[in-house]
């Protein structure tokens, strides 16, 4: 089979590797679309993992073949796929850190080499683990295998603002509208809140305003605390979401977020950057920070419905499509966005 095979850093070949074998507990699912991640991104650009690997994991295709003890799937079927799921035993599954589980850090789905997710192929096999315990999930008729590659990215959002507790007319600052960001704007209003978003692209800034949020600014904007108050009956806002690794929008967000509120960290900062804060500020203005990292069993059957029902539309996020040979350019157009660039797709 034909795969993008992380050779080193910047360093993608694609080339021609065998199609994964099955133990009998395992299935291999032909994958028809997978979603770039931002986390795949970092993953090649930067020295985070050895190489060999075939990363991707955003994905949706069909089972192309089971193994001998496998009776719930079937040759044929069309499925989201989990690339991993906690074991539900541990310390940290029993209080609901499955993230943290080292079932789930290291039980993943494969194209070959060591587990990466291998969604950047033509086809990955699913362990037994994530076979039997929820991470093969059927994709309605009506439903594309672009939508369904949505499952795991709306996943990890809808963990971040359930953990963040969004609630019905609050109202939340989301820095960045990237997909990532636009995917939260979608969420916060389908739970009955209101959502602000920034960025720097202008036509980010208007393509936010069409998917729901409230109100836009241009990240730049010195005047943002105070007419965030203008909106906000002069409180600021009740949570913040960083979307972008930004020392800056940190620091913004701790001038828009009201007494009492919440700043949730969800883009991934590089490694060497440390923020300073004054602990008072935290203290004195009880401001809780948090960070959302990854999937939450816990919402898969809710992420499925917000994207299987069309709750909010994840068509809307999507820009680009790319060739699996081409995601290299995929991924440099991602790097350095056209103004027009959200979500990218690649097709095998």
């Amino acid at each position: 089979m034909k795969a993008q095979v992380f050779r080193g850093v910047k360093n993608l070949s694609y080339e021609e590797i065998p199609v994964p074998s099955l133990e009998p507990d395992e299935v291999l699912v032909q994958v028809r679309v997978v979603g770039l991640c931002q986390s795949d991104i970092k993953k090649i650009l930067y020295p985070l993992y050895e190489p060999p690997r075939v990363f991707g994991h955003e994905t949706a295709g069909v089972i192309a073949a089971v193994g001998s003890d496998v009776k719930k799937w079937q040759v044929g079927q069309r499925v989201a796929v989990m690339h991993h799921i906690p074991c539900m035993r541990c310390d940290y599954c029993l209080n609901e850190n499955y993230s943290m589980c080292d079932t789930y850090k290291n039980i993943v789905t494969t194209a070959g080499f060591a587990p990466s997710g291998g969604g950047f192929a033509e086809y990955v096999k699913v362990p037994g683990h994530i076979v039997q315990n929820g991470g093969l999930i059927p994709i309605p008729d009506d439903i594309t295998f672009e939508e369904a590659s949505f499952v795991e990215p709306t996943n990890c959002c809808l963990k971040a603002v359930k953990k963040a507790n969004i609630q019905p007319g609050q109202t939340v600052l989301i820095t960045g509208a990237g997909p990532i960001g636009l995917m939260f704007v979608m969420l916060v209003k389908y739970f009955g809140a209101k959502a602000i978003t920034t960025d720097l692209i202008p036509s980010r800034i208007e393509k936010a305003k069409q998917v729901g949020a409230e109100a836009a600014f241009d990240a730049r904007d010195a005047n943002l605390p105070e007419k965030i108050r203008a909106l906000t009956n002069g409180m600021g806002v009740d949570v913040t979401l960083l979307a972008v690794p930004s020392d800056k929008a940190f620091f913004q967000a701790l001038d828009c977020t009201r007494k009492g509120g919440k700043i949730l960290f969800f883009a991934e900062f590089p490694d060497e950057v440390e923020i300073p804060i004054n602990p008072n500020i935290l203290y004195r203005r009880e401001i809780d920070l948090m960070g959302s990292y990854s999937s939450s069993f816990k919402v898969q059957s809710l992420a499925a419905d917000i994207v299987f029902n069309r709750r909010i539309d994840v068509k809307a996020l999507i820009s680009d499509r790319f060739p699996l040979q081409d995601l290299s350019q995929a991924v440099e157009q991602a790097v350095k966005p056209t103004p027009e660039t959200y979500k990218i797709l690649i097709y095998p």
